[in-house]
Formats: C-alpha cells, structure tokens, sequence
C-alpha cells in the first residue's frame, strides 16, 4: 500500500476489480480500511456513480459495466474508481478526479491489451506514482481543483445532453403515439360508420328480398289462375260454374 504525508483533501484512492485492488494511494490511514468495506457491495450491472457518507469523510466512487464494452473488453467492466475525501470538499471535485484518473488509467493499460480479471492484487502497481500525483495535482493545488471542476462540470453537460437527446426521442415517441391514437380513432370511426351502412344495407336487401316474395307469389297466383281458368272456360269460367 502506498503512502504519502502530502497535504490534499483527497484522502485515498483506488482503482479495483470487483473487489481486488490494483492500484491505491493513500494520504491517511484512517481511511484506508474503508475499501474492503465498500468495494464488496459495488455492482458492476449497470453503470454507477454514488457518494457514501462515512464520518466526515464522503466515499466516491464510479463503477464501470461490461455493457460499456465490447465481449473482447469486457474485463474493464468490472472496474471501480474509488476516492475518499473530506466531506468540506463537496462531490464535485472528486468526480471531477475520478474522471481524470480512469481518464489515465485506461491510456496506461488498454482494456483491448489488458485482462484485468486475470491481475492479481496490485497488479497494476506500477500506476501508483501517477495515482499519488493526480491526488496532489488535483486535490491540494488550486488549479487541479479548477481542473477537477470543469471535468465534472463536462460531465454534468455531458449527462445534461443525453438527458435532453433523451426528453426529445420521448417527446417525438409522443408524437408517434398520438398519431397512432388518431389513426386508431379514425378507424374506429370508418368501423362504426361500416356499421351503420351494413345495417342500412342489410334492411334495403330485405325489402327487396320481401318485394321479390310478393313478386313471385302474385305471378304464382296469375299462374295457377290462368291454368285453372283455362280449364274451366276463360273469361267467364262457365264449365266450372256449371258443375
């Protein structure tokens, strides 16, 4: 474990996979066995960024997600930036830091070269030197603290933007939505309408179906009438009456 009795706000930092550290620095003791506390309760399903509170120190961390990466890369999904800071500090300075050290870490080692599930404990301790600088730079100087912020303010503008990309594709699914609901309406409408005009239609056929009926019965009856008054002496039907 590296150490170092530089003044800085930030107290400790890691970087972990899952929850085997590969990398730390650490400017006080009495935050360094927070770790093992937290990185065990991380999930790498989704990507994260929380603050826990722990005394009067607050505990940032970013946690990547295999989602993040492609299958060859995957490995880098498990990856947690860890800094402990004091509380004073706020949150954006120190998403501000995290954002810059997982910035460095992956140019140093490259998920598409790196396995970091196969590295064991401070596998990547080679990186603590740049660890303890960024934690000085950027936590004890003003112009890192300045640094810090407008990383984090990037961020905000960042998340701020897919936020916005967000409400626009929900507002134009909106529109799609109520077209949709105007079409359905519409057809609803064309279904009643075919309704009533069935309905019309229907009785109009019955009509003629009855006048064919009255048609057909009426020419039966002329039939049977001529038949039988052909037998029985047309016009006047003189045989018939005869009998």
């Amino acid at each position: 474990m590296a150490s170092s009795s530089t003044s800085t706000p930030l107290l400790y930092a890691c970087i972990a996979h899952n929850s085997t550290i590969l990398t730390e620095h650490t400017t006080s003791t009495s935050a360094s066995s927070l770790p093992s506390l937290v990185l065990p309760k991380i999930s790498h399903s989704t990507p994260s960024k929380q603050t826990y509170t722990h005394g009067q120190n607050h505990i940032n961390y970013v946690a990547s997600a295999p989602s993040e990466y492609p299958p060859s890369q995957a490995s880098a999904g498990g990856l947690t930036y860890l800094v402990i800071v004091d509380a004073s500090l706020g949150r954006r300075i120190p998403f501000g830091f995290l954002i810059k050290l997982q910035e460095r870490f992956l140019s140093d080692f490259a998920p598409s070269t790196t396995d970091f599930a196969a590295l064991p404990s401070y596998g990547c301790a080679a990186f603590n030197g740049t660890l303890k600088k960024l934690m000085v730079d950027m936590g004890a100087t003003q112009a890192g603290q300045q640094d810090a912020l407008k990383l984090a303010q990037r961020e905000i503008e960042d998340v701020r933007g897919i936020m916005t990309k967000n409400i626009e594709q929900v507002l134009e699914r909106g529109e799609q939505i109520s077209t949709l609901v105007n079409k359905t309406d519409q057809l609803g409408t064309n279904a009643r309408d075919f309704r009533v005009r069935s309905r019309g239609l229907r009785r109009r056929m019955w009509w003629k179906n009855v006048k064919l009926m009255v048609l057909l019965v009426l020419v039966v009856i002329f039939l049977i009438y001529l038949f039988v008054g052909f037998g029985c002496g047309l016009p006047g039907w003189s045989r018939c009456l005869k009998h």
